[in-house]
């Protein structure tokens, strides 16, 4: 598949409509296995609201030429403002909610994402950024991989039986 020409920028609030339904189309693979943790329906919600709820410092899309909105990506100061939950002591940015629309993957969206958000983290000061996620999300596991994300077990989050795996990348090495 060819690339697309794409404008990566900061959401608004006229982009909350499109923003909340590429994210639930783009996690729509994931219904099989997390329906059998009975968590699919509250999760749907929770992706839905991410649009419209929530404290991130940045809410970014990836747009095409024509003003489709085909990506996008929240980034949030700590665990605090991520997860509530200053317990975890993530005080470095936190990637969340990165996702793309099916008809636009594999062709460059997420890396343009991932890329902007480690940009933006790196303007701030911070010196490593964080994500998470889990092993049936395994090719986003592998680009998180690609960019020098590494496993941080020790800010891993238990979710009742569902393991949340920590990756950090370092922005100072």
């Amino acid at each position: 598949m060819s690339s697309l020409n794409l404008i990566v920028r900061d959401a608004t609030e006229n982009d909350r409509e499109a923003v909340s339904a590429v994210t639930v189309s783009a996690y729509a693979q994931y219904e099989e296995p997390i329906s059998a943790t009975g968590r699919w329906q509250a999760y749907v919600e929770e992706l839905r609201a991410s649009a419209y709820e929530g404290y991130p410092f940045a809410r970014i899309v990836a747009e095409t030429e024509e003003g489709e909105i085909v990506g996008s990506v929240q980034l949030f100061a700590d665990s605090e403002a991520a997860y509530d939950d200053p317990e975890l002591g993530i005080r470095s940015p936190i990637i969340r909610y990165l996702a793309v629309s099916p008809a636009a993957r594999g062709r460059g969206v997420a890396t343009l994402l991932l890329q902007e958000s480690i940009r933006r983290s790196r303007a701030r000061g911070a010196d490593s950024v964080y994500l998470h996620t889990n092993d049936i999300m395994d090719a986003a596991i592998r680009l998180y991989e690609r960019h020098g994300f590494r496993r941080a077990e020790d800010k891993d989050i238990r979710l009742g039986e569902t393991l949340i795996k920590s990756f950090r990348l370092a922005l100072n090495e």
